[in-house]
């Protein structure tokens, strides 16, 4: 943000989020968290007790992608499955809440909804530490006839005008294989919409679509090559991974060392993180990431301008504790200040 010309022009395009349709297509999860008091050391075995004090469910995975559009103010609808258990019924809660439209979520009986669950621990007035972490996870992807449903929904919902958010965790709500079907859907004719995945494990098997926003140690994972401070390597892997995606632009996050845009037969543009605080927590920080990168495209920002905000929203999401969104207001101030 070298100018106030460029900063105003930013800001405009978070005043455009207000009311833009976006679809998020993928796997919801409920991040669940169990702050408790250090008492001591129990006799049974060397750990600590503690006395439980709170808990609190957060959307997460895609559903945290969807929260954080609708603290942006975009409208928000689901193709996303949730199972019949008391996760589902909370997470469903907690995004209806958020003003995420959740109509049309399948609850699918004998299918585990995601969840995972972070026991806090610490003292009266200390800051509470991530002890352990207890996934739960379904035994298998939802029936195929689900997820077709679902590729359905988000192709109906793609030609209504909403752009679509892909959020891939694994769970099988989404797949490479699914998202070729969409395409394949959406080709025929017409203008073709907004596109952009994050994908946890098979990010190199999605293709043709408009955005990626993988992470550096996905992307380290993708070709098995660290890349640290190695800068060419980056510029290398980043061109191939673009390359064989076939997207519009691919914009890796990079932790402490910022963000790195990428666009055919345009130069790569790298920007440092924002702010100079340590963080926090990065707990869901990548969703934070898409959801405002996803945002700015579709309120008709060029991927430079979404890459600058994306970086706002990451930074100022990694000084929140748990999973958490950042609204349209706090980008606006920190553009302002």
């Amino acid at each position: 943000m070298s100018s106030p010309a460029e900063r105003r022009a930013l800001a405009e395009h978070v005043r455009r989020f207000a009311g833009l349709r976006v679809a998020v297509w993928g796997d919801l999860v409920a991040d669940e968290f169990i702050y408790g008091e250090i008492a001591r050391v129990s006799r049974e075995a060397p750990v600590l007790i503690l006395k439980h004090r709170e808990e609190r469910v957060a959307p997460g995975g895609g559903a945290n992608a969807a929260a954080n559009l609708a603290a942006l103010g975009c409208r928000v609808r689901l193709a996303g499955v949730v199972g019949a258990d008391a996760a589902g019924s909370a997470l469903l809660a907690r995004l209806a809440a958020a003003a995420v439209d959740v109509r049309g979520v399948p609850r699918l009986r004998g299918w585990r909804t995601p969840a995972k669950t972070r026991l806090l621990a610490g003292h009266a007035h200390t800051a509470r530490q991530q002890v352990i972490r207890l996934d739960r996870e379904p035994a298998a992807a939802p029936p195929a006839a689900v997820q077709n449903r679902l590729r359905r929904r988000a192709e109906a919902l793609a030609r209504a005008g909403f752009a679509l958010l892909l959020s891939d965790y694994g769970y099988g709500a989404v797949s490479p294989a699914l998202a070729r079907a969409l395409r394949h859907g959406l080709a025929p004719g017409g203008k073709k919409p907004i596109v952009t995945v994050d994908s946890r494990y098979r990010l190199s098997d999605y293709g043709g679509l408009t955005a990626a926003t993988p992470n550096e140690p996905e992307m380290e994972e993708i070709f098995h090559q660290p890349i640290g401070d190695n800068l060419a390597r980056l510029e290398q892997n980043g061109r191939r991974l673009l390359t064989r995606l076939g997207c519009r632009w691919l914009l890796v996050t990079r932790g402490r060392d910022g963000v790195a845009l990428f666009a055919p037969r345009r130069p790569t543009r790298q920007w440092p993180v924002f702010g100079s605080a340590p963080a926090v927590d990065t707990t869901g920080a990548g969703d934070t990431v898409i959801a405002v990168f996803t945002a700015a495209l579709a309120a008709g920002a060029d991927g430079p301008a979404a890459a600058q905000l994306a970086n706002i929203a990451g930074g100022l999401v990694v000084m929140k504790p748990g999973t958490a969104t950042v609204s349209a207001a706090e980008l606006l101030q920190a553009l302002d200040a």
